[in-house]
């Protein structure tokens, strides 16, 4: 770059050089100019105003960071989820917007209830209860994870959203009183020797991997529903590209019905989930 400060046109396509995709290069010009609200559009309104140079120091040092692999959300501490904005750290995995998929088959199988009882097992943010909370202020909602870090990051969003999540620190279903119409989870579920994890080195392992196969907690989680879930409630199970065949056989196994997967923005089977029959 020459010594004039460069436009905000300029510095997006400095960050192209460097390898950045469009829009991460877009929210982290956006965070470093402290107008993380302002929108992409107002970036092409102002693409000729001049860059300070302090801020565009900033912008090309986020930008480094995120070619080393740090995710968007932490560099600028916001994620949008279900239209929410949370704020997010290296204390819980970035929500993903595959993610979404689960929130919309939850409020599918809550719609007929008047004040259905939900459980999100490994909230990490919050990013799935605080989602159904909002859109069904009627529903009891418990977040429920064993990260207290990742529990202070949810609890903070909450009260920031002014949405009536109830927290519990436990290890899945462990402990946790009471019968629910629905459990809802996305679970860590990559094989513990997945190469890439490496490139995901900057989220909590311990949010990621699972045991060799990657299905050690979703193991978990379906052995403990049955005792949670009232008749004819839903555990709906968020799950690798590939692993709807084996979570279907585990759901099966342990006596739940109408198991079925729904897909992804990519149409790939990424949530996976059965009824609990009703007694008979």
């Amino acid at each position: 770059m020459n010594n004039t400060s460069p436009t905000l046109a300029q510095a997006l396509a400095q960050a192209r050089t460097l390898g950045l995709e469009r829009i991460d290069a877009q929210l982290l010009l956006l965070h470093a100019l402290a107008r993380p609200d302002a929108g992409r559009a107002w970036l092409l309104a102002h693409d000729t105003d001049a860059l300070d140079e302090a801020v565009h120091a900033r912008f090309i040092a986020l930008c480094q960071r995120r070619v080393a692999g740090e995710p968007v959300a932490y560099l600028t501490g916001r994620k949008e989820f279900y239209g929410l904005p949370l704020e997010v750290d290296a204390r819980v995995l970035d929500p993903r917007p595959d993610t979404e998929t689960l929130v919309d088959w939850a409020l599918e199988v809550m719609a007929p209830l008047p004040a259905p009882r939900v459980v999100d097992l490994g909230t990490g943010s919050g990013a799935i209860a605080l989602a159904l909370q909002h859109q069904r202020p009627t529903a009891q909602v418990l977040a429920v994870d064993a990260s207290a870090d990742a529990l202070a990051v949810a609890q903070a969003n909450a009260r920031r959203l002014d949405l009536a999540v109830q927290f519990q620190p436990a290890n899945w279903l462990a402990g946790v009183p009471g019968l629910f119409d629905a459990i809802v989870s996305n679970p860590p579920y990559i094989a513990s020797a997945d190469p890439h994890l490496a490139a995901l080195r900057h989220e909590p392992l311990q949010a990621l991997a699972s045991g060799a196969d990657g299905l050690d907690d979703i193991r978990a989680i379906v052995a403990q529903a049955p005792a949670h879930l009232r008749p004819g409630g839903w555990l709906l199970l968020e799950h690798g590209h590939d692993q709807a065949p084996a979570v279907w056989a585990l759901l099966a196994a342990t006596g739940f019905i109408q198991v079925q997967s729904r897909n992804d923005l990519a149409g790939i089977a990424r949530c996976s989930g059965g009824q609990w029959p009703t007694v008979k």
